[in-house]
């Protein structure tokens, strides 16, 4: 059983004593990728397994329209054309995430099977090939998104 002695910090000023106050950053983990086709902010994105060797861990593409899709990766939070570096939460607190309309707050969520790059609620016993993927921290709006807490998994 791994243990750690480590104390989390959130401070709200840096060390010259100038106020940093406390944001979504402070919950969350990004990771930098390549986009492999046009990604939008919001998208949830997967990694390209089109790709070949070790590439395809490097490269990410909007989820597909598959409903449980398995290998999902997080958010994006800036758009990117392919081939550029697109920054994605992996982990954490993301404002603007799709999601399709209708969705209730504290929903565990997975791939659209309809929508590209979107998520759905969670259904046990329908989506029994994956895990969640993430979870509603408020009820979905009118243009498709929401803020979302995404489940670390890798």
């Amino acid at each position: 059983m791994a243990s750690s002695t480590l104390i989390q910090s959130l401070d709200t000023r840096d060390s010259a004593g100038v106020a940093v106050g406390a944001t979504p950053s402070n919950r969350r983990q990004t990771e930098i990728f390549f986009a492999g086709a046009a990604i939008v902010a919001g998208d949830w994105v997967s990694f390209d397994v089109s790709k070949s060797g070790a590439i395809r861990v490097v490269t990410v593409v909007k989820t597909t329209a598959v409903a449980g899709q398995s290998n999902v990766v997080g958010v994006a939070l800036r758009s990117a054309a392919s081939g550029e570096k697109v920054e994605v939460v992996v982990s954490g607190y993301v404002e603007g995430a799709a999601v399709v309309n209708g969705v209730a707050a504290s929903l565990a969520l997975t791939t659209s099977g309809i929508t590209a790059g979107r998520a759905i609620a969670y259904a046990s016993g329908t989506h029994t090939l994956t895990a969640p993927c993430g979870i509603t921290l408020e009820a979905s709006v009118v243009a498709n998104t929401a803020t979302v807490w995404v489940y670390k998994q890798f």
